[in-house]
């Protein structure tokens, strides 16, 4: 990769860019990693992100379902039972979650042990 775009990019069609816009926000990536491993119900969900509001967990899985990576399934029981879970897309995103999670951990014990 160069030092600075080429006189062609545009970033408006870099991939990388179109991820980061997908993942983008203080919650979503929280959420697809809390996915990985089971579905999870909404206020278990809820539950292991604290800070996060009822109104914003909302917003982030409705955004997150309309993007194809979350899926939400409605059980027909009294009352009802709601299941979110990672799609197919979202289960892809697995690595790059993994590849942050690496790099952001060599990177905050490399700077720790720099002070």
């Amino acid at each position: 990769m160069a030092n600075s775009p080429s006189p062609s990019f545009d970033i408006n069609t870099c991939p990388i860019q179109f991820t980061l816009t997908m993942m983008s926000g203080k919650w979503k990536p929280a959420l697809i990693h809390m996915l990985i491993e089971s579905p999870m119900r909404f206020g278990a969900l809820q539950k292991a992100l604290p800070g996060i509001s009822h109104k914003m967990l909302t917003q982030r899985l409705r955004e997150l379902e309309a993007d194809g990576l979350v899926n939400r399934e409605i059980f027909p029981e009294v009352p009802p039972r709601v299941e979110y879970s990672l799609s197919e897309r979202g289960h892809t995103l697995a690595p790059v979650l993994i590849a942050l999670y690496d790099w952001g951990s060599k990177t905050q014990s490399a700077l720790a042990e720099a002070l």
